[in-house]
């Protein structure tokens, strides 16, 4: 949980105008994190999130009015256990019947100078995990 200055991040369409904030919602899409807070913490935006690795391990987040002289929401949620643990849309992949030279064909067959000439070091991640996950499938 933390507070977090990315006011223009839209959570429900998982969007935002700014590269920064693009930025930021990448990292929490690449580290397999959910956010479960759904209502604005200050003054109609969305600042204090809850950011979980396992769906259904957070619930009953309620915002609770302020504390003092502070213009957030105080924010009050339960760590679940796993006994009501929710299905995770995640996929986790059985490497152990993978044919990693079939793999291996796929991503050779694509012209890596060319796909990531100019390209800087973010870029080049992007494209190379665009490829990844398009040969798992």
């Amino acid at each position: 949980m933390g507070n977090f200055n990315h006011p223009d991040i839209c959570w429900r369409d998982n969007a935002a105008e700014s590269k920064q904030f693009r930025k930021f919602l990448e990292c929490v899409d690449d580290n397999f994190l959910l956010q479960v807070t759904e209502e604005p913490t200050r003054r109609g935006a969305m600042l204090d999130l809850i950011l979980t690795n396992k769906e259904g391990l957070v619930g009953d987040v309620k915002l609770k009015g302020s504390l003092g002289c502070s213009d957030h929401e105080m924010v009050e949620f339960r760590i679940l256990r796993a006994a009501r643990r929710a299905h995770s849309k995640l996929t986790t992949l059985d490497f152990s019947r993978t044919d990693f030279g079939f793999f291996r064909d796929l991503l050779g067959r694509v012209p890596w100078d060319k796909a990531l000439e100019g390209r800087g070091a973010q870029d080049s991640w992007l494209i190379f995990k665009g490829h990844l996950l398009q040969a798992q499938e």
